[in-house]
């Protein structure tokens, strides 16, 4: 039996712009398919209804792809007023039908409630798990399971528009928050109820939005290649940023070669203005190339937290 290929080394992160209708995990693997990538992970699931921005992490970037799932995010969500199903959107089925009344000035007043910083209870159709399984799967099964209120942070809470009975809202938020459990709260505490019908990630860290690419748009540049006999890493990989850009927030702590010799074999090293209990973005020498993320240890040195495998180590 021919040895399965384990498919090619490749660094780097794609913002895919997720379709509607399907799963975060199908649309992983088809970009790691795409690019013949030999590690794939992506940066927190996107609901099947939902679209919008999902960086997906190849190769070693994958060792980064956590700090992704912690940043803040960026929503576009178009609430149904007037019905409230048992998911809190379009997926599930209408439990309550009640008549949409309310003042601008009432609108205005609910929303407010949602920004800043608040508790919320996630919902029971979420990846969060109970006892080893996704609340999702208790849901299904119509089991109620407990869940704890968490802390999130509703940035900003932007009005954009009513029309008829849908309303459309921008809403900047921390990690964990869910946006159907926002608009559902908000359709209660309206006198209506609601549900999401769309929902649009448009922003995650601080990845341009114009920097998105669809699984169409790959396939189409996956044909061209192959069209015209063009290597696969030509069209495909300038769309790559670096896998640094996931944790560009970090101080940068950049060392010598000397000094990272030490470092990339696990040891730590003495370097000035290293900043206490703080994960930092190790580079190295002139060129200043990216090697990992380190922290100060007891003792005062940078000590090695999560490092690449340089490409010369792979080849």
């Amino acid at each position: 039996m021919a040895r399965r290929s384990r498919g090619r080394f490749i660094d780097g992160i794609v913002l895919l712009d997720k379709d509607t209708g399907m799963s975060s995990n199908f649309a992983l693997q088809r970009v790691k398919r795409f690019f013949n990538a030999n590690k794939a992970g992506h940066t927190g699931a996107l609901d099947p209804l939902a679209t919008g921005m999902l960086p997906i992490c190849l190769g070693e970037a994958t060792k980064f792809s956590q700090h992704l799932l912690d940043a803040d995010k960026r929503y576009l969500v178009t609430a149904k007023l007037g019905q409230r199903t048992d998911t809190s959107d379009s997926d599930g089925e209408v439990v309550q039908t009640r008549e949409v009344n309310f003042t601008q000035e009432q609108l205005d007043t609910a929303l407010e409630h949602f920004r800043g910083e608040t508790m919320q209870v996630p919902s029971m159709y979420s990846a969060l798990k109970y006892q080893g399984q996704p609340l999702y799967k208790y849901a299904r099964e119509g089991i109620e399971v407990p869940r704890e209120a968490r802390p999130i942070n509703v940035f900003e809470l932007n009005f954009i528009s009513l029309e008829g009975d849908e309303l459309t809202l921008d809403i900047h938020c921390s990690k964990g928050t869910y946006i159907r459990t926002i608009t559902d709260d908000l359709g209660e505490m309206l006198g209506c109820g609601a549900h999401v019908i769309m929902l649009r990630r448009t922003q995650v860290a601080g990845y341009p939005y114009d920097k998105m690419v669809s699984l169409k748009q790959l396939e189409e540049l996956v044909a061209k290649a192959d069209a015209e006999s063009l290597p696969l890493a030509e069209v495909l990989d300038p769309l790559l940023l670096p896998m640094d850009t996931a944790v560009s927030g970090f101080k940068e702590i950049n060392v010598s070669d000397e000094l990272a010799t030490y470092l990339m074999n696990g040891n730590p090293v003495q370097v000035a203005n290293l900043p206490v209990d703080e994960l930092v973005r190790i580079t190295i020498g002139e060129s200043h190339q990216f090697v990992g993320i380190g922290q100060m240890n007891d003792d005062g040195l940078l000590a090695p937290k999560r490092l690449i495998v340089l490409r010369e180590q792979q080849d």
